[in-house]
């Protein structure tokens, strides 16, 4: 059913390209209502328009937060077009009906991302807007609303095929578009609350998110997929790309799982290579290019095609050893100009600066077939302190902070997970085993296979406790020297004489490092 626009309302905080809407208007005859500053920028730009308050007889109030909310509007949006009762009231009132909704809202999260002012961002909350959105939404059958500046020239592509009206399917279309504008908006409203509370877990809990980019696929071929940002800052990721094809699915799930495993690194440099989520190489060294090497001797096999991420600048040097190899994506604090160039020789190559990347310390969401669970991210770091050395054996100063390492990069490894490490490197990576005696032999068979040598002596965490002492039986047999793990199995007491009859050190952390 097409529907002529006789009467239109604007009201508009980005005021951006409205003058190709004005144009059209005039064109078609339809009159204009608005107030405040979109009534200023109308007659500005030169066109005729009535103000709302002189069209409802009813002056602004409270200081604007009173001017849209007026029966003369609402009535005029919302009555049915063929319901007698609703025009004979209509009638009665000589209230004109309303054919068409131009709103945008009051930049809340604008005001949220650039003031920590609770008053000021408060006052941002729209209420006139949101409220006309929803009636006219609600109202697709008689009313077209259009809540975004990049749907003008649909609009006006509707106007001219309908000679100054628009169609039910485009009304619908636009009305589900506008519903879900106001649920993203009370979302953010919602959240910004929940955080200024600290509110982790609400009764109700709404999500967020801006469409960034619909990608070509999903996880695979068959399979549609989009990014959306979850943040007042929508428009931006945090790190931008300097070369190379789009990014995948997979390019972002592993980019995600890097930066998450990356931002853990503290002090020295830190290389982190990421494979289908999962690490298979994790180096801190004084020295980046060290660092990077370390990370990738690992396990090259599995690095082929990975993605690195690194917490430094990329030098010439480095640039070189990155480009012998075939990568899918490199993160970095910076590129040296030098060092761009070598790596933009492999035109499919993604370059991502993380130089503006900050760690937003959001929940991780897990979601299934209409329902989803929340939790905190785990992000706590090891506090040498707290560990509880259970062997005759003590471990030195050097021991601790390999340990800690270790264990880091430990609750990054899909579980049931088992890390290996020499020198501030992982040797060796066992992950994603529905047995943990599994994650051992496959942590030892890497570290055997790449870094034989390193294996003597290495440090080896656990991120959950091991249930029988067969699983440590391995990791000594192989040359293990340290073990660190949670500890809390009723079996730990075989363990611990395990450790001991071996002569290695072993220390419980009391801390579990799940990561399904």
């Amino acid at each position: 059913m097409n529907l002529k626009i006789k009467n239109a309302l604007i009201s508009v905080s980005d005021k951006e390209n409205i003058s190709s809407l004005l144009k059209i208007f005039k064109k078609y005859n339809i009159k204009i209502i608005s107030s405040g500053g979109t009534f200023k920028t109308i007659k500005k730009l030169g066109y005729n328009c009535i103000e709302i308050s002189k069209y409802t007889g009813f002056k602004e109030m409270l200081d604007g937060r009173v001017k849209t909310l007026h029966p003369k509007i609402h009535a005029g949006i919302l009555h049915d077009r063929q319901n007698k009762i609703h025009k004979n009231e209509m009638d009665k009132q000589k209230f004109p009906s309303l054919d068409l909704i131009v709103v945008n809202f009051y930049p809340f999260q604008n005001v949220v991302r650039h003031s920590k002012n609770s008053k000021n961002i408060i006052e941002n909350i729209d209420i006139g807007g949101p409220t006309m959105v929803r009636a006219a939404a609600k109202n697709f059958k008689n009313v077209a609303i259009i809540t975004n500046k990049n749907d003008y020239q649909s609009l006006i592509k509707e106007i001219e095929k309908n000679r100054g009206g628009t169609s039910l399917k485009f009304r619908e279309f636009m009305s589900s578009k506008a519903f879900g504008l106001t649920a993203y908006y009370d979302s953010m409203i919602a959240n910004w609350f929940n955080k200024k509370l600290n509110i982790k877990f609400p009764e109700r809990k709404t999500l967020f998110g801006r469409k960034f980019k619909e990608l070509r696929y999903g996880e695979n071929p068959h399979q549609e997929s989009s990014i959306y940002i979850s943040d007042y800052n929508d428009r931006e990721l945090g790190f931008k790309q300097l070369n190379g094809r789009e990014l995948s699915y997979n390019n972002y799930n592993d980019i995600f799982a890097s930066l998450d495993l990356l931002m853990s690194i503290q002090g020295k440099s830190g290389t982190v290579i990421i494979k289908h989520a999962n690490p298979c190489g994790v180096s801190q060294n004084k020295d980046p290019l060290t660092s990077f090497k370390n990370a990738y001797a690992c396990d090259p096999l599995s690095a082929f095609g990975g993605v690195i991420a690194c917490n430094y600048k990329i030098n010439k040097k480095i640039a070189l050893e990155i480009t012998k190899n075939f990568l899918e994506v490199i993160l970095a604090k910076g590129f040296e100009v030098e060092a761009l160039k070598i790596l933009k020789r492999k035109k499919n190559l993604r370059i991502l600066d993380i130089s503006k990347f900050k760690e937003k310390n959001i929940s991780k969401i897990k979601n299934f077939d209409g329902s989803f669970i929340i939790q905190n991210k785990d992000q706590i770091i090891l506090d040498n302190k707290k560990l509880k050395c259970v062997t005759k054996l003590k471990p030195n100063k050097k021991d601790l902070n390999e340990i800690r390492f270790a264990f880091n990069v430990c609750k990054y490894v899909k579980s049931n997970a088992i890390v290996l490490s020499n020198n501030f490197s992982t040797i060796g990576i066992g992950g994603g085993q529905p047995s943990r005696l599994d994650s051992c032999k496959i942590a030892i068979q890497k570290a055997k296979r790449f870094q034989s040598k390193k294996i003597k002596n290495c440090v080896a965490a656990s991120d959950a406790f091991f249930p029988f002492p067969d699983g440590i039986k391995i990791l000594i047999n192989a040359g293990v020297k340290i073990i660190v793990q949670p500890g809390g199995s009723i079996k730990d007491q075989e363990v611990i004489n395990e450790a001991n009859k071996s002569k290695i050190k072993m220390l419980f952390t009391g801390i579990r490092h799940f990561n399904h």
